[in-house]
C-alpha cells in the first residue's frame, strides 16, 4: 500500500467547499483494460465533519481494491507537517504540494476561463494569481489530504496504485481550480441554496448513470456543539450524531487461500453395489431423534 499526502492551497472565499469530484469517464490504459470487466461500478462513502472529512471508494468486481482519503482544512499555506497523526509512519509515503495556479493541467482538461492566472472575481476582487501568490495573497486556506490506495493483486499492485494516485491528484487539482474560478456563482449562496444546488446536481448525475439504492442513510439530526470544532465559516453539514467506526485507514483483512481445497472422491466402481444394497434396505429416519 502506498500513501501520499496531498496539500491543495486555495484562496478562501466564503463558506462553500467543493471536493473536486465529478462524474467523469476515465480512459484506462491498455494494461488495466485487460483485467477489468466492461461494466463495473465504484461505491463512494463520505463522512463530513468539517474541518475533517473521510471518503472511501470501493470497486464492485475487486474487493481487494480501495481508496481511502482523509481531509483536514487549515488557514495556512501548507506549512503544517504534522496535521495527521501518522499511524502510517512506517509505510512508504510521498508528500505532494498541489498549486492551483502554477501546476500544469492535462491539456484536454485545460480551460482558460478556469485558470486562476487569468480569472478575476467580480464579487470578491480575487484572482489573477501570480507565481508568488501563496506569499502575497490573503485570505488563504490549505486542504490537506492523506490518500491511501490499496490494490492487493500480485504483479499489478505497484502499477495500479501509482496510476490511481496520479488520477486522484489530477482530479483534485482541476476541482479546486474550478472552485476558485466559479466563486462568483456560489459566493452569495445561503446554505438552503447550497442544499438545493446539491439536490439538482444529484438529479442530473442520476439521469446520466441511473439511480442506485443508497449505500448509507443520511439523517437530519444536528451534531452536538461540542463535537463541532470547525471554523466560524464552516458550513453546517449534519449527518449523524456518532462518528463512523473507522476514521483511520482500514485494517488489513486476512488473506484468503489462493486455491480451493480439493476432496478425494471414492471410486464409483467399488461402491456402486454396496450403495444399491443399502438404499434398498434402508428406511427414512426422523431428524427429531
Amino acid at each position: 500500500m502506498i500513501c501520499r499526502r496531498l496539500r491543495t492551497a486555495n484562496k478562501r472565499a466564503g463558506t462553500l467547499e467543493t471536493s473536486g469530484w465529478d462524474l467523469e469517464v476515465i480512459k484506462l490504459p491498455s494494461w488495466a483494460r485487460a483485467v477489468v470487466p466492461k461494466i463495473f461500478y465504484v461505491t463512494e462513502k463520505a463522512w463530513n465533519y468539517y474541518p475533517y472529512t473521510v471518503t472511501e471508494y470501493t470497486c464492485s468486481f475487486l474487493p481487494k481494491f480501495s481508496i481511502h482519503i482523509e481531509t483536514k482544512y487549515e488557514d495556512n499555506k501548507g506549512s503544517n507537517d504534522c496535521i495527521f497523526n501518522n499511524e502510517l509512519k512506517d509505510l512508504e509515503r510521498e508528500v505532494c504540494f498541489i498549486d492551483i495556479a502554477c501546476d500544469e493541467v492535462p491539456e484536454r482538461y485545460y480551460k482558460e476561463s478556469e485558470d486562476p492566472r487569468n480569472f478575476k472575481s467580480e464579487k470578491t476582487g480575487r484572482g489573477l494569481l501570480r507565481d508568488d501568490w501563496r506569499e502575497s495573497q490573503q485570505p488563504i486556506m490549505c486542504s490537506y489530504k492523506l490518500v491511501a490506495v490499496k490494490f492487493e493483486v500480485w504483479g499489478l499492485q505497484t502499477r495500479v496504485e501509482q496510476f490511481v494516485h496520479k488520477v486522484v491528484k489530477d482530479i483534485l487539482l482541476i476541482g479546486h481550480r474550478q472552485a476558485f474560478a466559479w466563486v462568483d456563482e456560489w459566493y452569495d449562496m445561503t446554505m438552503d441554496e447550497v442544499r438545493e444546488y446539491e439536490r439538482t446536481t444529484q438529479e442530473a448525475t442520476n439521469r446520466k448513470i441511473g439511480i442506485f439504492p443508497p449505500a448509507i442513510s443520511i439523517t437530519d439530526i444536528a451534531l452536538p456543539s461540542c463535537s463541532r470544532s470547525g471554523h466560524s465559516s464552516a458550513p453546517s453539514t449534519p449527518l449523524t450524531t456518532e462518528a463512523p467506526e473507522f476514521l483511520t485507514v482500514p485494517k488489513d483483512r486476512p488473506r484468503k487461500k489462493s486455491a480451493p481445497e480439493t476432496l478425494t472422491l471414492p471410486d464409483p466402481a467399488l461402491n456402486t453395489q454396496s450403495m444399491f444394497t443399502n438404499n434398498k434396505s434402508s428406511h427414512p429416519k426422523s431428524n427429531t431423534e
